[in-house]
């Protein structure tokens, strides 16, 4: 389990050294969350390459186990019935999870129905609301999680790589009245006719800095394309990549939230 460069603050469990122990993560969540700030943990990324699960029996598993880690204290049995489950957030619960899959992968859609199960089950009881989330890539279907993205998982919203391909953000036509090639409109058609929550927001994701992905936008290019995608109904806001990129590039966030 890869924390990234938050990984320097854990330690790993003496019962398990795969795993991390996480404290100082665990106070940022809290933290964060008392701030009212939503926290959602990706799973995949661009350089997992795994597969996803051998079998529908080992997709439920993981999610059960999943939740059981990183969800609310009161749910910590894990798939086997054990309730001495490892948590490398302690007592911190994440908001949700992420689908960062950027390669093909199996059986990803009966883990996220499971995880949706246990997600409602949570919320029913308490009344806080948890989160399924994706980050395909921009040209549709999305290759990797074209199984999930097809109506079988239902997202609460998904954050489109608007990067790294031919319709990214800096394809975006200025004045044009129909777009060749930047394809917001083609994930609006999703979010209207295939996805299965009718109520999934669409985000447009770009790179916080050119150091981030290739096709960084900035000024009227990206002003532009913002106020053209916020047309669209399943529009939920503009997702940036990553945190660390757009800490070093004063003003970027000045010029999204003025757009929006």
């Amino acid at each position: 389990m890869n924390f990234a460069n938050a990984g320097d603050n854990c330690t790993t469990f003496p019962e398990d050294p795969s795993l991390l122990d996480c404290p100082q993560i665990e106070e940022d969540i809290i933290s964060c969350q008392a701030a009212g700030k939503t926290i959602i943990l990706s799973l995949g990324g661009a350089t997992y390459s795994g597969g996803g699960f051998s079998s529908s029996t080992d997709a439920v598993a993981t999610a059960q186990n999943l939740w059981a880690m990183f969800g609310p204290t009161g749910s910590n049995s894990s798939s086997s019935g054990s309730s001495n489950v490892l948590r490398p957030f302690g007592s911190a619960a994440v908001d949700g999870f992420d689908y960062d899959f950027e390669s093909a992968t199996s059986n990803m859609v009966p883990f996220g129905v499971e995880l949706r199960r246990l997600m409602d089950a949570a919320t029913a009881s308490t009344g806080k609301k948890y989160y399924i989330t994706a980050a395909p890539q921009c040209p549709y279907p999305d290759v990797a999680n074209q199984e999930a993205l097809a109506g079988g998982v239902a997202f609460d919203f998904i954050m489109i790589q608007f990067y790294n391909n031919a319709c990214g953000v800096t394809s975006f036509v200025q004045g044009a009245t129909t777009q060749p090639a930047f394809n917001f409109g083609v994930w609006d058609t999703w979010a209207r006719q295939t996805s299965k929550n009718p109520n999934v927001k669409v985000m447009l994701g770009v790179p916080a800095n050119t150091g981030a992905g290739a096709g960084y936008a900035e000024g009227a290019q990206l002003s532009a394309a913002i106020k053209y995608s916020a047309q669209f109904d399943s529009f939920g806001g503009v997702m940036m990549w990553d945190m660390s990129q757009l800490y070093a590039n004063s003003g970027f966030l000045d010029q999204v939230t003025g757009a929006l």
